[in-house]
Order: structure tokens, then sequence, then C-alpha cells
């Protein structure tokens, strides 16, 4: 269940600090193409290397795009948007916790009221995953928050342990921290909303409903990164709604990026430049043209 008082009262502190990480990142840059590139998805594509293997033709591996991982990224989109359509209330949220205060004669509705709760939060978890497991949303805010420390894109970005690193090294130490000095609202709202041990056991189905609570079946005493037993309903109810307004500003930041850089664009020929950066350091300019009618970009001659 999405709370509509509740969305909009996180939106007006939310945004305008996501707004704020953008403009950090657009001062910061170190090319002023830096942060269009999160847009259009910079990324080396390692087949080409097999394809100027063997024909003399040979094509630059920095490519720009969607790529796999957009293509999916809009698949995730659409059923998340579908659930904010099916699921926004213009219930109080106090008014709804008041519907589970115990009476006998109320015990039935009670019992409803909770299956009616535990099926929408199984739906939640679905969206949970779509967003922290989405491979596009994290390379886009591990780029930002590089952008925003005065480094360059990362063309060769990966998630994987030997690459760039872990999901949760990812999440937690090249967005999360780098983003603290710069915006402590965005940092919170991360730490509060992605937990690692709730991401697993949704992800393995390890966890039960008892009550108005989730238990988490791969609490681990010893781990310190494993120490939740469960989660309350309503707390389910905050970390998801953070989770939400987190997807919101960055569909937001995606917009705001393509706008100004469009209207930058527009005033230029439709041309901009984009800066590469090899693995070795070397660095190089090549031209993407704008297309006003279709607000998206490609390079500029390539065939």
């Amino acid at each position: 269940m999405i709370f509509k008082e509740k969305l909009e009262s996180l939106s007006k502190e939310i945004s305008p600090e996501f707004r704020k990480l953008v403009n950090f990142a657009w001062l910061n840059q170190t090319h002023y193409s830096d942060l269009l590139l999160i847009h259009i998805n910079g990324f080396y594509e390692e087949s080409v290397e097999k394809w100027n293997s063997v024909h003399e033709k040979k094509l630059n591996p920095h490519v720009i795009g969607p790529g796999h991982e957009g293509h999916s990224e809009i698949t995730h989109y659409e059923f998340i948007n579908k659930y904010r359509q099916s699921y926004l209330t213009s219930i109080p949220f106090s008014d709804y916790l008041k519907e589970f205060e115990w009476k006998p004669e109320n015990q039935e509705r009670i019992d409803a009221l909770t299956d009616i709760e535990e099926t929408t939060i199984q739906l939640e978890m679905l969206v949970y995953l779509k967003f922290w497991e989405a491979d596009s949303i994290i390379k886009k805010l591990y780029q930002l928050a590089r952008i925003i420390n005065k480094e360059y894109y990362d063309w060769y970005f990966k998630i994987a342990n030997g690459s760039t690193g872990s999901r949760q090294k990812i999440i937690r130490e090249l967005i999360r921290d780098k983003i603290k000095p710069f915006s402590e609202t965005i940092y919170l709202l991360i730490k509060d909303s992605y937990k690692s041990q709730l991401r697993n056991a949704i992800a393995h189905s390890q966890y039960s409903f008892q009550g108005r609570n989730i238990h988490l079946n791969n609490y681990i005493e010893s781990d310190p990164n494993a120490q939740i037993k469960s989660i309350s309903f309503d707390k389910w109810i905050e970390i998801f709604h953070s989770t939400l307004i987190l997807h919101n500003s960055y569909i937001e930041m995606n917009n705001i990026i393509n706008q100004r850089y469009g209207k930058i664009a527009m005033e230029n020929d439709n041309t901009l430049s984009i800066r590469i950066t090899d693995r070795d350091g070397k660095q190089y300019e090549r031209p993407i043209e704008y297309r006003p009618r279709w607000r998206d970009w490609n390079y500029r001659n390539e065939t």
C-alpha cells in the first residue's frame, strides 16, 4: 500500500536534496559532459573487441545507449509504475493503523486486513528488489557519486568482486558514503532503506509473516551484517516508501540531466562532445548529436 500523504511528505524533503546532488555534480564534473554520460549510459562493450579482431573495419568499444541493463530497467519500471497506480491510497496512515486496533469484535476484520496486507507486502518486496538489484540504477548512482567527488566518469563499471565491487559494497561505500559529505539526508535515506540482510531474505525467500511482522530466517548471531530478527509491517512501510522516493528522485535526476543538456545541444547545432577515459587513463573526445524530436542521443556520423 502506498500512502499518498507519506510519499508527498518524503518528496518535499528528498526531492530538493537530490536536485542539490545533481547541481553539485554539474559544478564538480571534470568535463562538461560527464553528467550527460550518466543519462546516455556510456559503457565499454567487450564484444566489440571480438569484432575488431576479425574485421578490417574497427569500431570503438566505448558505446552509448541503454544496452541490456537499460532495457531491463524499462521492464522493471513498468512493473513498479503499475504498482504505484494500483495501490496508491489517500487514506491517512494514522487512520490506516486505527483499523488494526484490537477489540474482540474486530478480530475477523483485522485478520482479513492483515491477509490483504501480507499480499501487498509480497508485491512490494518485488519492487524493493527491482530497485536495489537493478544494475543500471546502481551504476548511475555510482557515477553520480563519482562526479560529485570530482572523479571522471567510469566507462568500465561492473558489479562483481574483482571489478568495481560487490553490489552491497558499491551501494554502501561507493554511493552512500561518498554522498554523505554533500547530503546527510540522502545518506541516511539510503542507510535506512537499503539493508543487505533484508534484500537477501527476500531474494532467497528466507522470511515468514507472523502477526504483523516479517521474521527473517537469515539472522546470524555472529555476523554484524545479519542482526535483524524481524521487521514490523509498520517499519516495512517506512522502508518501502523510502525506496519509492529514491526511485522517484532517480527518475527526476535523469529527466533533469536530459533536459539541461538537450537545451545546450539545441543552442549548438544539436551537437556536443563527450569525453572517453581509457583504462590506462588516456582521455579523448567524441562528438554526439541530440535529436530534439525523440530527446535522445547518438554518436555523430556513427554507422
